[in-house]
């Protein structure tokens, strides 16, 4: 069977093959009745115009890039499920460029921004430098930070630093004063988030007249195995710390292995927090701070659309709550 072709709804429809493709692109002009004309003829036939041609015509990719760092992490997955949801309902298809390496990471954050690979972007947990904020501008690019910042582009974020002071404060109140904190590592200027949930917990310690000792803060790589390794380090000092904050609940999951391979109790000999409330937190009843994963997602990409529609004179920012879920993690220390 042969396939139908725009100039066979032209031709059934009676109408020149540039009115079909102005009906195809949703142009104004074009009569009513003529649109409906070649609407019906377009359902008559089945006919499936070639979405690489429309899009050619449109001047535009129909595309939105995502830019992740280890997009299999449960809390990247879990955003990116937020994104897909608003462009399934959308002519836009998503491109995903997965970021492993600080090299790879430079690569697309300097490529990406050429209009003939996405029409817009948004960028997951990772902090843009000056430079690249001003290159996405510069060439129009509408861009979105999610979970991610900088002052000259529009985001989605959590109050990452009052997150981890709520962590923090939580064992405090619980009557803990040796309290240790394992994260990403903190020198890596794109990573906004475990500064700004370091920032909590030092803030938390000195609010409540505690001393921060150096020795408490162990960082290195994310991943359940690394966090694993921190932990026992932290465990197996001669005066270990009584509680643990871990800056994601993937490391809150290492430390757990830690605390069992040490035959020490959780949370009677060890009170463990963790943060993102992903799936697995509540399977293994972690206490941990709840974050809007899905929510965060769905907030960027459609904050992303409007800024490809309209474009805001001013960055905007759109705030989401952090919130404690208490579970069997935590208790007060050991009398």
């Amino acid at each position: 069977m042969a396939t139908t072709t725009i100039r066979d709804v032209a031709k059934r429809a009676g109408v020149g093959v540039g009115t079909v493709s102005r009906v195809l692109n949703d142009s104004s002009a074009v009569s009513e009745s003529t649109r409906q004309k070649v609407l019906d003829v377009i359902e008559a036939l089945d006919y499936s115009p070639n979405l690489a041609a429309r899009r050619l015509s449109r001047g535009k990719t129909m595309t939105v890039g995502v830019i992740v760092p280890f997009f299999t992490h449960p809390s990247v997955a879990r955003r990116l499920q937020g994104v897909v949801s608003v462009l399934t309902g959308s002519d836009y298809d998503l491109v995903l460029f997965d970021i492993e390496t600080a090299d790879k990471r430079d690569v697309f954050l300097r490529n990406v921004p050429r209009r003939e690979l996405a029409d817009g972007l948004l960028i997951i947990s990772l902090s843009p430098r000056d430079d690249d904020a001003e290159e996405f501008i510069k060439v129009r690019l509408p861009t979105v930070l999610v979970d991610a910042y900088h002052p000259l582009l529009s985001r989605v974020v959590v109050d990452n630093v009052a997150g981890g002071y709520q962590a923090t404060q939580h064992l405090i109140d619980l009557g803990h004063r040796h309290i240790g904190f394992i994260s990403d590592y903190l020198d890596d200027p794109f990573n906004s988030p475990a500064i700004d949930r370091y920032k909590g917990y030092r803030q938390a310690l000195a609010d409540a007249g505690i001393e921060f000792r150096p020795g408490y803060h162990c960082q290195g790589v994310h991943g359940r195995l690394p966090a694993r390794q921190m932990a026992h380090d932290l465990l197996t000092l001669p005066d270990p710390p009584t509680a643990i904050f871990a800056y994601s609940d993937t490391q809150a999951i290492g430390v757990l292995e830690a605390a069992r391979e040490l035959d020490l109790n959780v949370p009677r000999g060890l009170s463990l927090i963790g943060f993102d409330n992903i799936d697995a937190a509540e399977y293994l009843n972690l206490t941990t701070i709840s974050q809007s994963l899905l929510e965060s997602g769905i907030r960027g990409a459609e904050l992303l659309f409007e800024e490809m529609t309209v474009s805001s004179a001013e960055p905007q920012e759109i705030l989401l709550p952090t919130k404690l879920v208490v579970r069997s993690t935590t208790a007060p220390p050991l009398a």
